[in-house]
């Protein structure tokens, strides 16, 4: 399941399980785009799919969360954005943070051509983050296509939809939501990935059949923007 970085958390984005989710009084807030921050590492904690770091920044203590890499106390990376979540809890971990920051763009030079991560948790899609897959697959009965969709976006804006695709990536219990993309083999202009929020639970390689509603130009704040979006998405 990038614009990611989905803000509540996040901005999926995109977008966490660790396996972690919030509670019901977590109450994110917005954090402004950020540019080229420099952090060090001060502890690593790994978990299923993600990691967190302890990191320094202007002397202050920091809890980030990335997508799962390989880390090491004292490593020196940089990043733009971020997406804080108050009071996070890790189920995974059996703890709660009083504050986590989401980044999905760290990297190991100031630039943006070095980014360690793509997409991450919630984030708006990047389409050069998700491979293309090659599939044939028939929208059902009243459905229509990932294609048809990014061309016609306007046209369904703010209407109920049933698409078909495969999972080609999920971020979990973000936002109280699970973020989901699929591709269906077609496209528009480049546009082959589209991300479904859903409370649904679904696994990389499912073929499913979401119906939900179109939203476009949705934007989380912090950068998280999405051009095109299908909200509360429940399995047909």
């Amino acid at each position: 399941m990038m614009r990611l970085i989905f803000i509540w958390i996040a901005g999926s984005m995109l977008l966490f399980s660790c396996t972690g989710k919030t509670k019901e009084t977590v109450q994110p807030i917005d954090v402004a785009t950020l540019t080229s921050r420099r952090v060090t590492v001060e502890e690593v904690i790994q978990t299923t799919a993600y990691t967190y770091l302890r990191v320094t920044e202007n002397g202050k203590d920091v809890w980030m969360a990335v997508t799962k890499m390989d880390a090491n106390a004292g490593d020196v990376y940089y990043y733009d954005n971020g997406l804080e979540m108050l009071n996070f809890e890790s189920e995974e971990l059996g703890r709660v943070f009083d504050r986590v920051l989401f980044v999905e763009d760290l990297r190991i030079q100031p630039n943006k051509t070095m980014s360690m991560h793509h997409g991450m948790t919630g984030h708006g899609l990047k389409e050069a983050d998700s491979a293309r897959e090659d599939l044939q697959l028939e929208p059902v009965a009243g459905g229509i296509t990932i294609g048809e969709l990014y061309k016609n976006r306007e046209t369904y804006s703010g209407k109920k939809v049933v698409v078909t695709g495969k999972v080609v990536k999920v971020n979990k219990e973000i936002m109280n939501r699970n973020w989901v993309h699929l591709q269906d083999g077609t496209s528009h202009e480049g546009k082959f990935d589209l991300t479904f929020t859903t409370n649904e639970s679904v696994e990389v390689n499912d073929m499913v059949t979401f119906e939900g509603t179109v939203s476009v130009d949705k934007d989380f704040g912090a950068g998280y923007f999405y051009e095109l979006i299908v909200e509360e998405a429940s399995l047909k």
